[in-house]
């Protein structure tokens, strides 16, 4: 049953959506206390229920950290009981929210301008690669597809390497978490207007959103910026105590990145912290000549640093010189992450049980409040909650449900 003290109780939402951008978004939901309600196809699921699944006969590690926190009802939205059906949900929800391939939702019936009919107080929210207008409004897109177009893409690598692609799923899950905000935007306007609206999602806009820096950037050059004029490389001449430091032992994520942005009493702070008073001296004197002067010794205090991070793990460097107040972090791996006692503590890192797969590891809810405390609840199996939600929210008896189920409609 939905959570009854979370900020967002009583508020009711209709998750349509697969993959991943939909599924995020209507997963925070879930986790501010919503009574989120996941439809999918009765027998199949889906298509995120098997993708990159490792195992047969079970969810996916893929679906499950995607899932918890809502309710499974299975509907067959290509049959006339199926419309039935999703048409009673709209009518008593708050939120609607897909991620269809463009043209698909309106296909089967339930566009905005159809659904703003049934429930004028629905917030309607739709995230597509590129909208739901404008020239590219028809086309299909997946989480490369939007870095490309949103610009993240071009600045991530080095000068000597092609464009390549993130790791994080910004296009995804980022803008799953842009549209939370729309959702709620619009809740609170209803509050005032008792009216709903639509609010369009675009994965595009989403990273434009992220990486405004590269406009700014283009604008103080006057061109496209290079790859590699960033921070957060490897330590080189034009920088100092800036980037990746190796550490031991030395294997492909034992590293740690600091940024210290030219502060003085930073430089001071990490040159301190690694027992190199010398250099804390000459960098003080250099830099009430000009930068320019201090960047005459950055191959020799970065060579410094180096040294000392070379004997020490990424973990151990970074306790060290945070504590010195050095803005610093190891490169965490999952297997640093799912270890990791601060994300256990802010409970980020979060052991669910599935029926089938049994115990797994999933992410918590970044967003804390301190009058909403909602427990991270297992996804759904395959309609597994149908005959509740259908009970009570549409409002049909358990005969009609049998007939419904008969003909395939559930």
């Amino acid at each position: 049953m939905p959570n009854e003290g979370g900020a967002l109780a009583g508020i009711r939402v209709l998750d349509l959506t697969d993959y991943q951008a939909g599924p995020a978004c209507a997963q925070l939901l879930g986790m501010l206390g919503a009574d989120v309600i996941k439809i999918e196809q009765p027998g199949f699921g889906g298509y995120t229920r098997r993708f990159l699944g490792d195992k047969t006969d079970t969810n996916s590690i893929w679906f499950l950290v995607l899932n918890a926190n809502k309710r499974g009802v299975t509907i067959n939205l290509q049959s006339e009981g199926g419309k039935e059906v999703l048409t009673a949900l709209i009518e008593k929800s708050d939120v609607l929210l897909e991620n269809f391939a463009p043209g698909t939702i309106d296909r089967l019936g339930f566009g905005w301008e159809r659904v703003r009919q049934i429930n004028p107080r629905l917030v309607y929210t739709s995230i597509k690669g590129f909208g739901s207008w404008g020239p590219y409004s028809n086309f299909k897109t997946f989480e490369g597809i939007a870095q490309a177009a949103g610009g993240a893409m071009f600045m991530c690598g080095t000068a000597d390497t092609p464009p390549l692609q993130s790791g994080a799923a910004i296009g995804d899950s980022g803008t799953g978490a842009l549209t939370l905000g729309g959702i709620l935007a619009a809740l609170i306007q209803r509050q005032r207007t008792g009216v709903g609206q639509f609010v369009d999602v675009s994965q595009q806009d989403a990273i434009l959103n992220l990486v405004r820096t590269h406009i700014r950037a283009h604008q103080a050059l006057g061109k496209v910026p290079t790859r590699g004029d960033r921070r957060g490389g490897l330590a080189s001449a034009g920088r100092i105590g800036e980037g990746l430091f190796a550490c031991a032992p030395g294997g492909p994520n034992d590293y740690i990145i600091i940024s210290i942005a030219g502060h003085l009493h930073m430089r001071v702070a990490l040159l301190d912290a690694i027992g190199r008073p010398d250099l804390t001296a000459m960098v003080a004197q250099a830099q009430e000549i000009s930068e320019e002067e201090v960047l005459k010794h950055a191959t020799t205090i970065n060579d410094a640093i180096t040294a000392w991070t070379k004997q020490r793990s990424k973990h151990e460097a970074m306790r060290h010189l945070a504590t010195a107040g050095v803005p610093v972090s190891a490169v965490y791996d999952t297997a640093d992450l799912i270890a990791d006692e601060h994300l256990h503590a802010r409970d980020m890192i979060v052991k669910l049980e599935d029926p089938k797969r049994g115990e797994f590891i999933t992410v918590g809810n970044p967003l804390k409040l301190s009058n909403s405390k909602v427990p991270i609840t297992r996804p759904p199996m395959i309609g597994e909650h149908t005959n509740q939600v259908l009970m009570e929210v549409a409002g049909l008896s358990e005969r009609r449900i049998a007939e419904l189920r008969k003909e395939g409609a559930i």
